[in-house]
């Protein structure tokens, strides 16, 4: 039965091919993939799935807290991802947003300082 892993804090710089050659070595890789942000970039973690949990369970046990290009690795079982409680936006807070915008200039100002007031009270 397959079974997945969660890899984290890996170098930004490994490649899937690089995570893919690590988990070799205990048995088929059948899944092995960094995850990235939306512009390429590595976020430092990843997912690995063997073909077969005992060959799994031997890699977490040999690769969880080992170094791997200057980094201690975490290797664990994966868990599914929790779900997360839906952002209510109100148009406040940091983000900016939301609100009335209105043209012109004086008014245009007058709010931009009031949001500034309400931000630093």
């Amino acid at each position: 039965m397959k079974k997945r892993m969660y890899v984290g804090n890996l170098s930004y710089s490994v490649t899937e091919k690089e995570l893919n050659e690590l988990f070799v070595e205990f048995g088929e890789v059948t899944y092995a993939k960094v995850i990235s942000s939306p512009d390429g970039r590595s976020k430092g973690f990843g997912f690995v799935e063997m073909a077969e949990e005992d060959q799994a369970k031997a890699a977490m046990e040999k690769l969880n807290q080992s170094e791997f290009m200057e980094r201690t690795l975490v290797v664990n079982e994966a868990r599914e991802m929790e779900k997360r409680p839906q952002r209510q936006d109100n148009g406040g807070g940091y983000g900016g947003g939301g609100g009335q915008r209105r043209s012109g200039g004086g008014d245009d100002l007058n709010y931009k300082l009031r949001q500034l007031r309400r931000k630093f009270k």
